[in-house]
């Protein structure tokens, strides 16, 4: 990760946008018809998770293009458009983007392979229960 100095602006904007999306939700007053989130959020899932499936594939083209001279600042647009859709589904499922910070923070100093292989290992243990 880069500069903790950033984390209490990072994590206040993420909140402020968490809150903002959580005021779209029709329950809370949202309309469908003035507001893009409220539209995506009526619509369900299917709506919000294919903006997320389309976001993604952007961002990889975006980075496909950055590798060949390509412009950073297409690029960070896209990441933009893939955070903010993920967002949409994280208050869907009433989640918060500390929620993503804290687990984040958990993984912090783990190797990552040693954190897949543990998954899987949990995963083997959970489906060997079944049986």
């Amino acid at each position: 990760m880069s500069d903790t100095s950033q984390t209490p602006s990072v994590e206040g904007a993420l909140a402020r946008l968490a809150a903002v999306i959580e005021s779209r939700k029709v329950a809370n007053g949202g309309d469908p018809e003035q507001s893009y989130v409220a539209r995506l959020l009526h619509k369900g899932p299917d709506a919000f998770l294919k903006k997320i499936g389309e976001e993604a594939t952007e961002v990889v083209m975006a980075a496909k293009d950055v590798d060949h001279g390509g412009d950073k600042g297409a690029f960070l647009y896209e990441v933009a458009d893939l955070w903010f859709h993920s967002m949409i589904a994280l208050s869907h499922y009433g989640l918060s983007p500390a929620e993503v910070v804290a687990e984040l923070e958990r993984r912090e100093g783990t190797s990552g392979l040693e954190e897949k292989a543990l998954r899987k290992a949990k995963e083997r243990a959970a489906q060997d229960q079944v049986r």
